[in-house]
Order: structure tokens, then sequence, then C-alpha cells
């Protein structure tokens, strides 16, 4: 996560990961029509990406991928993935500009600046709608966020509309990774404050419908790996990085420190945990965010590491799964 990390492109038989997204005039495509508001595609130099978001797309071979940019504009960048060659190939297609503070929160006041809200996560539905997380809006600060409470919004873009908007009811404690329900009615998002997973109706999310507290770990991200959702993140409370994220919240050093690791699957209607892997501190794989499961194997993205982490995913006694 810093200026030009950009999205790259990983070959999970080699171990190898390469640039994606580099910014040559063969990459892009802009839609005009679709984001009429994007002013220019992303400079590879300073694209930040953070929250990805993959799904498929109407036409065969075809993938559209969303991603959270903290570069020179605080956006949701849009681009098509083609697989149909031996390799993947990548073109720009548009973004959508976060909201300016005083316009997703006018009722804030002088505390609502002009700059843009920055995004966390982003979700996409089949329609092209576009969800995204904020994790504190204007005002709120990082304590309020650890101490459980609501500093932030999903906020959603519809095709057609000019800028997203703050769909009332969402708000929660530092909203964080967010995932849409395989039949689209319903969406998904984490309270990392509370360390919790809050499941909200798509057609009316004024009231959470259900949810659930992760087993002594703050889930970070939430995607699904075919048809399970997994939640990753570190550790509730970590002796060896000072304890709990509040009790060390304004020492850079230690909330940067890894606080090992759990990776689990929720289910989505009972908002019960399975635990698939969990790991002591590791200073090569600080603060863990992501855990996808590819075959046998779990990779494992970190917010405060240069590599993507790998290992087999454990076997049960008996060797079942």
């Amino acid at each position: 996560m810093k200026a030009g990390a950009g999205v790259k492109l990983v070959d999970t038989a080699a171990k190898t990961a390469r640039p994606f997204y580099t910014g040559q005039p063969a990459q892009q495509r802009p839609d005009k029509k679709l984001f009429p508001n994007c002013p220019a595609p992303p400079d590879a130099k300073t694209f930040n990406a953070h929250g990805l978001y993959l799904r498929r797309a109407r036409a065969s071979g075809l993938y559209m991928l969303y991603a959270v940019n903290h570069g020179e504009l605080e956006s949701i960048q849009v681009f098509t993935i083609d697989v149909k060659g031996s390799e993947p190939s990548l073109t720009w297609t548009g973004c959508v500009p976060m909201p300016e503070g005083n316009k997703a929160y006018p009722n804030l006041g002088s505390q609502a600046t002009v700059s843009r809200v920055a995004a966390n996560s982003v979700a996409a539905y089949s329609d092209g709608t576009i969800i995204a997380t904020v994790p504190q809006r204007p005002g709120t600060t990082n304590v309020q966020r650890l101490r459980g409470e609501p500093t932030g919004d999903v906020v959603e873009w519809k095709p057609g509309t000019d800028s997203f908007r703050v769909l009332p009811g969402t708000q929660l404690a530092g909203n964080n990774g967010i995932e849409i329900s395989l039949d689209e009615k319903e969406f998904y998002v984490v309270s990392f404050g509370a360390h919790t997973i809050v499941a909200f109706s798509r057609q009316d999310p004024r009231k959470p419908l259900r949810q659930s507290q992760a087993p002594g770990f703050m889930p970070d991200n939430l995607r699904w790996s075919g048809d399970r959702l997994i939640g990753a993140g570190p550790m509730y409370d970590e002796p060896a990085c000072g304890g709990t994220r509040l009790a060390v919240v304004d020492n850079p050093v230690l909330t940067s420190c890894h606080r090992g690791f759990v990776i689990a699957q929720l289910e989505p209607k009972t908002m019960a945990w399975t635990i698939l892997a969990y790991a002591e501190p590791n200073p090569a794989v600080s603060v863990v965010a992501t855990g996808v499961l590819m075959g046998d194997t779990l990779w494992i993205g970190a917010a405060s590491a240069d590599a993507i982490a790998y290992r087999p995913l454990p076997r049960p006694a008996g060797g079942a799964r």
C-alpha cells in the first residue's frame, strides 16, 4: 500500500508476480458513457491500490476488476480482464471518484472538508452497481473506531448517477471489508473495531439482518473463494505487540507489529465460523488482511508487507477437509 504499488499479476504455479497495469496506451480503453466523471486513467507511478474486487462479466472470458485507488484521485478504478489468451490481459475502462466530504456528509458542517473521502474495500453487483466502505467519515477518529463506536459507512454508486451516496443504516465501527451474497440479495460488511461481520439487505439496508463476532481476531477483508466466504485478519489481543489494537493505537511501531493472524470461513446464513488457519507473529507477514484459497494452497495478503505469503491449507487428522 504505497504510491506505485498498483496491481500485480501473480503466477500461482511459478510463485512470481509482476506489474499488471503499466499505464501504457494499449491498456487504456475508457468508457466515457458509463464513467463520464472520470478525469483520466490512473498514473502507474502513483497508483496506490487498496481493496480489489473481481467478478465475471457478461461476455465469455471477460472479468471486471474494481480497485480502490489512493493515488492522485481517491476513486474506484475499473478494469476489464481478458482471460481468453495464454495469459490474462488488462485494459482500463474508467473510474468513479469518491465524493468530497462536504457533499457526502452535508450535515457535518465545517467537519466535512472538500477533500474526497477514502474508501477501503469495494464490491460490485452484476448490474454494474458499486458499493464501497468508508472506515472513518469526516470528524471521526481511529480511537473511536477501535472502541467500537460507529465511524464509517457503506457508499453506493449506480450507473447513470453522478456520484456515490451514503447508504443509511450502514454506520459501523470502521467499515472495512465488503462482499455480496451469491444471489445478490444481501451484502456483508466488516466492522473492524467491533471485529464483527454484519449482514444487510440490498433492498433495504436501514437495519442489519444479523451479525457475528469473529473468534479471537479482527476481520479485515472478506471475500468469496468459490463457495466459501473467507475472512482474515490479525489477532484481537497480541501480547507480542502490546495487547489489543486499542491499547497501542497511538504507537506506530506497535500498530504495524504483526499480531499473528486467523483465516476463517463464515457461513453467511447461520453466521457460524470455521477456522481454516492461524499463525503466531511473523515480521515478514505484517498486518494480515486477506486469505484466498486456490486448490489446497492458502494465499495470504498483508497490509504492511512487500510480498504475498502462501502455505498449504492445513489438513485435519485423517486427511479429510
